[in-house]
C-alpha cells in the first residue's frame, strides 16, 4: 500500500459520508457511501479482507485502488440524495460492474395537479411534474421517504370515491385534502419544502422553517407554530436515522470539474450556474429547444425551460440562435437571472450560432460547445469573441472530471429537448381525435392535457379517471366516443 494511501486511511472521519477510489491515473473507479466512513473504507484494506472476498470483481477493484477521497455529510439521508446525480455523471466502471439493481428509481411530484401526489417511477416523462433522481437503491430511497413523510405529509395516490380523510392522515402522513383538513395552497407549500430538501438544501430549509415558526408564535398562531416545530424536530432527527448502515451502494464523488472549467474558459472563479442548450426535430418538423440549468455542478430542474421553435426547416444553427436569443430577452433575464456560462450541444457551427445570439442580445456571457463525435470542447479564442469568432478545439481524456461534467449537461439538455419534441409530435398526431368529440371544446381539451400530461394519456385513461376532471356524464360521453368503431 502506498504511503499516501496509508496516511489518508488514518485521517478518515467517523461521520456518514461518501467515498471514492481512484486508480493510479487519477480515474474515479468506484464510489460508495457509509454510515461510518472510517469503518467502511478501512474494511477494504484490512489484512483479512482478501481471505473473505469471493467476488473476483471486488478483488480486482481492491488491487487497482491507488488513492481515495471522501466527502462528509450531515446525515445518511443527505448522502442518499446526493448519490444519484454524481454517479450518473462519473459512471465509475466498478460501480457498473458490481451493481446488482439495474432498475433506477425517480421521485415524481406532480405539484401543479389539483391533487398532488408523490410517487416512485422507473422513467421520467415530460408531463409537467417534478422528477428527482435517478436513485440506485430502492431500499434506501423508500426508507428515507418514510422518514421525510413524517416531516412533510404527502398523498401517494388520488382517491376517486373516498370522501373521508384516509388512515394516513390520522397517522400524520397525509395532508387530508378530502375533508379539507389542509388547503391545496398549504399542501403545495409543504411539497415545495420537500422538493427543497430533495435538492440538497437542508440547512437553508431548516432556517426557513425556524423563521416561520417564530413568526407564527409572535402572531399568536400557536397551532401553526407547533406544526412547524414538529417539522423542524423531524428534520433534526433525520441525522440519527439509520438509512443504509454499511449496506454499500454506488454513491457520490467530489466535484473538481468546476475548478478545471474556470481555468479552461478563463473565468475568475468556478461557474455557479451553467445553462445547456440543444434542439430536437425530425426533418424540420415539431422543432423544440431545451435549456437545462446546472447549479454548482448539479441539475436545477425547476429552472429548466423549453422552447417551441417558430422557425421552419431543418436548420440547427438557426434554431439554436432563436432559442438562445429568446432566452436572453430582457423579461426572461429578469425572471430567470443570468448564467455564468453557456454550453451548446454541437461543434463550431452550433457554437457560432449561439454566440451570435448572445451578441445580438448584448450579452457578454462566455459560451463553449461540446462536439459529440470525439467529445471535443470548442472554445472561442479570447481575441475573437466578438463578430467572427475563431475557435480552439480541446480534447481532454474521457475520464477527466471536466469532460464528465460537460457530457452530463449535454446529455441532459439532449434528453429534455427530445422529450418535449416527442410530446409535441404525439399531440399533433392524436389531437384530431379529441378535436372531433362533441361537447369537448378547446378549454376542456387543455384541461385534460394539463391534468394527464398528454393527449395519449387522455386516450388511455379510464372512465373513472376522466370523471375526476370532467364529471361522470361528460366522461361517459368521451369514453363511448373513443370506443366506437373507426
Amino acid at each position: 500500500m502506498r504511503d499516501k494511501l496509508r496516511l489518508k486511511l488514518t485521517k478518515l472521519p467517523t461521520n456518514p459520508g461518501v467515498y471514492f477510489y481512484k486508480s493510479k491515473d487519477r480515474e474515479v473507479i468506484y464510489i460508495g457511501k457509509a454510515a461510518n466512513l472510517r469503518n467502511r473504507v478501512r474494511q477494504y484494506f484490512h489484512p483479512s479482507t482478501s481471505l473473505r472476498i469471493a467476488d473476483a470483481k471486488t478483488a480486482s477493484l481492491i488491487k487497482e485502488i491507488a488513492d481515495l477521497d471522501w466527502t462528509e455529510v450531515e446525515s445518511e439521508v443527505d448522502a442518499l440524495f446526493l448519490e444519484a446525480e454524481l454517479v450518473r455523471r462519473y459512471l465509475p466502471r466498478y460501480n457498473i460492474m458490481l451493481r446488482d439493481d439495474k432498475s433506477l428509481l425517480y421521485v415524481r411530484i406532480d405539484i401543479k395537479s389539483d391533487y398532488p401526489t408523490v410517487k416512485l417511477v422507473r422513467r421520467p416523462l415530460d408531463d409537467g411534474a417534478e422528477y428527482f433522481g435517478p436513485y440506485l437503491s430502492s431500499f434506501s430511497l423508500k426508507k428515507a421517504l418514510r422518514y421525510l413523510r413524517q416531516a412533510f405529509p404527502y398523498a401517494i395516490s388520488r382517491p376517486y370515491s373516498q370522501k373521508r380523510a384516509s388512515l394516513y392522515y390520522h397517522l400524520g402522513l397525509d395532508p387530508g385534502l378530502e375533508e379539507g383538513r389542509t388547503t391545496l395552497t398549504d399542501y403545495r407549500a409543504n411539497l415545495r419544502k420537500l422538493m427543497q430538501y430533495l435538492r440538497g438544501n437542508r440547512q437553508s430549509l431548516m432556517r426557513q422553517i425556524e423563521k416561520e415558526m417564530k413568526r407564527a408564535a409572535k402572531a399568536k398562531q400557536f397551532e401553526q407554530a407547533a406544526k412547524l416545530r414538529n417539522q423542524l424536530q423531524h428534520l433534526q432527527a433525520l441525522s440519527q436515522q439509520i438509512i443504509f448502515s454499511d449496506r454499500e451502494i454506488q454513491d457520490a464523488s467530489k466535484d473538481q470539474a468546476l475548478v478545471e472549467l474556470a481555468g479552461l474558459v478563463g473565468l475568475k472563479e468556478p461557474p455557479r450556474r451553467i445553462e445547456g442548450f440543444d434542439v430536437s426535430h425530425i426533418q424540420g418538423s415539431d422543432t423544440t429547444a431545451s435549456m437545462v440549468v446546472f447549479a454548482d455542478g448539479l441539475p436545477y430542474k425547476s429552472a429548466y425551460r423549453k422552447f417551441k421553435i417558430r422557425g421552419l426547416g431543418n436548420d440547427d444553427f438557426a434554431h439554436l440562435h432563436e432559442a438562445v436569443k429568446r432566452r436572453f430577452r430582457s423579461e426572461n433575464i429578469k425572471k430567470w437571472g443570468q448564467p455564468n456560462l453557456v454550453l451548446i450541444d454541437g461543434g463550431k457551427g452550433q457554437l457560432a450560432a449561439g454566440l451570435k445570439a448572445l451578441a445580438d442580445a448584448k450579452q457578454t456571457i462566455p459560451g463553449i460547445g461540446l462536439a459529440k463525435r470525439f467529445e471535443e470542447i470548442i472554445i472561442p479564442k479570447q481575441e475573437a469573441r466578438s463578430q467572427e469568432p475563431g475557435f480552439a478545439v480541446i480534447q481532454l481524456p474521457q475520464n477527466s472530471h471536466l469532460v464528465k461534467l460537460l457530457q452530463r449537461i449535454r446529455d441532459e439538455s439532449h434528453r429534455f429537448a427530445v422529450s418535449y419534441h416527442t410530446i409535441l409530435r404525439g399531440q399533433r398526431q392524436t389531437a384530431s381525435l379529441l378535436d372531433d368529440v362533441p361537447g369537448i371544446g378547446p378549454v376542456t381539451r387543455k384541461k385534460l392535457i394539463r391534468h394527464f400530461g398528454s393527449t395519449k394519456n387522455v386516450l388511455g385513461a379510464s372512465t373513472e379517471e376522466l370523471a375526476s376532471v370532467l364529471g361522470v356524464k361528460t366522461a361517459l360521453k368521451l369514453t363511448r366516443y373513443l370506443k366506437q368503431p373507426g
